[in-house]
């Protein structure tokens, strides 16, 4: 499976965890770096955001920013 999204690019969670401390109020996140794809096939990202550092999203946790 391939990325659907690119280095750099902005995104946003879809349905964050309310009880995530770790998602931003704006939930606009950076990409910064490609995983590889897991067990199910399904390729992740790791993420940032100011002032609250980086995560690990799977492609179906995350959307392209409009």
């Amino acid at each position: 499976m391939s990325h659907k999204y690119k280095l750099r690019q902005l995104v946003r969670i879809i349905h964050p965890n309310f009880s995530d401390k770790r998602a931003t109020t704006s939930g606009i996140y950076e990409v910064t770096r490609l995983m590889p794809a897991d067990q199910t096939g399904e390729v992740s990202y790791r993420v940032k955001s100011s002032g609250f550092g980086e995560r690990a999203v799977r492609e179906s946790e995350i959307a392209a920013q409009a």
